[in-house]
């Protein structure tokens, strides 16, 4: 694939001021290497790309290495060079990466990137390491998916202990390693692994996601009663979302008779299974941009069992929509959900309990506005500008420590 660039390059440097205050800083080039950049919509590649777009707008050079393939499913920031991959057993929309080609190894010699920033530590992401121990450059890591909680979904539990050895090893020859959310540096430290750990949550788009996206009309086309209280889910359609719960509290809550509709959004592998556990859902795909930030407006109950999660920026996304979250109570969304304040925490695959609080809700109308604006007013302290700010620092510091 050829060399792709981003509208705002890095030589956009702005007023006469800002380029001065560019000049005083610590040479700054960020060679990022990542599993997920433009070949599929996730929560990885949408972070990584506002990081690279806010990058290059404050005059940081940026080089991505990233598997790739004909047709992206996103318009991509920054400079990216294309890394050989193969689609990943099961689930060929992702890709594993096979390594460096001599041509990228030839375009990040040229670069002469000062810091490495590793998102993911597949076999890309170890000769990233090597190649950076090797120069002398920094090396920093953040921590994107959790990657022992997605493997008895796949009958491999068996590895775990081999994972969180190689990853103690990995994380331990960089810098820094970022994660984005407290309870995640918790696992992380039950693991042994504790140098260098630095908070970098993820943010919202407060004003694309917003309660005054709500429209009741919209909600008539998809057959949707004024009356009916809509429990939403949105994410990648894949068994490690807690899809079974999710179905089974539905389908609960309506063959009881409460007035329960069911909104589903997003594409993957496990749609016609989530399809026939809850046939009288309303099946939206992959929505983006307004659309998005409508059908969250637009939802009553944001209900998401998912126990895999590193930070929930669909959690993130409902609550900055005004909606009451019912998460499961782990890494991800109990570092966001203020439990009895802006939603409820529930223990994961605990269907009874997960139901016992949608009820609740479903219910109580005035509570779900009460919780609604305050998880808007929470979701508002996670301006985006501010959170990449943060990694930016973070770089500066060990620049100057260099």
């Amino acid at each position: 694939m050829a060399e792709n660039h981003s509208i705002s390059g890095s030589d956009a440097t702005g007023s006469e001021a800002r380029s001065e205050a560019i000049e005083t800083r610590p040479e700054k080039r960020i060679a990022l290497f990542t599993g997920a950049y433009n070949h599929v919509v996730d929560g990885v590649a949408l972070t990584l790309n506002r990081l690279v777009s806010y990058l290059e707008a404050d005059g940081v050079p940026v080089m991505v290495f990233a598997p790739t393939v004909e047709e992206p499913a996103i318009d991509h920031a920054g400079t990216l060079k294309s890394i050989p991959s193969v689609p990943m057993r099961g689930r060929p929309e992702y890709r594993i990466s096979l390594g460096f080609k001599p041509s990228a190894i030839r375009a990040l010699s040229r670069f002469e990137p000062t810091i490495i920033h590793i998102a993911t530590p597949d076999v890309l992401g170890l000769q990233a390491l090597m190649y950076a121990r090797w120069k002398g450059i920094p090396v920093v890591a953040s921590y994107h998916t959790h990657f022992s909680s997605y493997l008895e979904y796949y009958n491999m539990a068996r590895l775990e202990p081999l994972m969180w050895s190689y990853l103690r090893w990995f994380y331990g020859k960089g810098e820094h390693l970022y994660v984005p959310t407290r309870s995640m540096a918790g696992v992380l430290a039950e693991h042994r692994i504790t140098e260098g750990v630095e908070l970098w949550p993820r943010g919202v788009d407060i004003e694309l996601f917003h309660p005054d996206s709500r429209s009741m009309e919209w909600r008539r086309t998809l057959g949707f009663g004024d009356d009916d209280v809509v429990v939403t889910f949105v994410s990648r359609l894949v068994v490690e979302k807690g899809l079974d719960v999710f179905a089974e509290v539905v389908h609960d809550l309506q063959e009881a008779g409460e007035p329960v509709r069911c909104l589903v959004v997003g594409e993957g592998p496990a749609r016609d299974m989530l399809a026939e556990a809850v046939p009288r859902a309303v099946f939206l795909g992959h929505q983006e941009g307004d659309d998005l930030s409508r059908a969250y407006a637009s939802s009553d109950i944001f209900l998401f069992p998912s126990e895999t999660e590193t930070f929930g920026n669909v959690t993130l996304e409902a609550m900055a929509s005004g909606v009451p979250t019912v998460c499961a109570d782990a890494t991800g969304s109990s570092s966001l959900v203020l439990h009895d304040q802006t939603g409820y925490l529930v223990p994961g695959r605990d269907v009874e309990a997960f139901k016992e609080r949608v009820m609740t809700l479903v219910h109580d109308r005035a509570l779900r506005q009460k919780m609604g604006a305050a998880a808007r007013a929470e979701a508002e302290t996670y301006s985006w500008r501010l959170i990449l700010g943060r990694i930016n620092a973070y770089y500066d510091s060990i620049l100057k420590a260099s």
